[in-house]
């Protein structure tokens, strides 16, 4: 479980085909250090498992299902990712339940700036719009963030500067592919009602 705060950016220093899968390398800031392997990190919001540590080099692996769902399919060396360790049991929840189980990707529709601001608007699947309401929660490559405005296939989401500053979506532009995970509880609430 996350919380969609983003901890640091780490840049991929080396991705190989495994397979039907990919073995990601990680060049992991030292903010991130004690990690072990067999522990969990959220990479752009997907939760992958560290297999290997060499020093601040860190090995993932990513099978078929994750890449069909995610952007880390289109990653290649040099490219900076988000990154996110577990919320601790005692941890303060200053996002909202982030479980990194990607749901699909969106694409980075527009970049509307004011100032420091940005407003940007992200096209998806309908399928992932249905899970959506205004001032409600979605991560975007793990940031958790507040819905804006919300229609058949596409939303908003207003970004502070810290947001940007912190994070990949300050480096985002029009066309760029990101990661969607909705909201847990929406994705309940929408198995549990009667369908049309």
């Amino acid at each position: 479980m996350f919380t969609g705060l983003v901890e640091a950016r780490g840049t991929v220093a080396e991705k190989m085909a495994t397979g039907s899968g990919v073995r990601l390398v990680l060049d992991v800031p030292p903010e991130l250090a004690g990690g072990r392997i067999g522990d969990s990190l959220a990479i752009n919001g997907c939760c992958l498992t560290i297999v290997e540590l060499d020093g601040g080099c860190w090995a993932f692996e990513a099978g078929a299902e994750t890449l069909s769902k995610t952007n880390l399919r289109l990653l290649e060396a040099g490219d900076v990712v988000n990154l996110e360790r577990p919320l601790a049991a005692d941890g303060r929840l200053g996002g909202h339940f982030v479980q990194g189980h990607i749901d699909g990707t969106g694409t980075v529709e527009s970049v509307h700036r004011d100032g420091e601001w940005v407003t940007m608007w992200f096209r998806v699947p309908e399928s992932l719009a249905a899970l959506m309401v205004p001032k409600g929660s979605v991560a975007i490559d793990g940031i958790s963030l507040t819905l804006v405005d919300v229609e058949r296939e596409r939303f908003s989401v207003a970004l502070i500067p810290h947001t940007l500053d912190v994070t990949t979506l300050g480096l985002r532009q029009a066309g760029d592919v990101v990661n969607i995970e909705c909201d847990v509880l929406g994705k309940y609430v929408a198995k549990f009602l009667p369908r049309p």
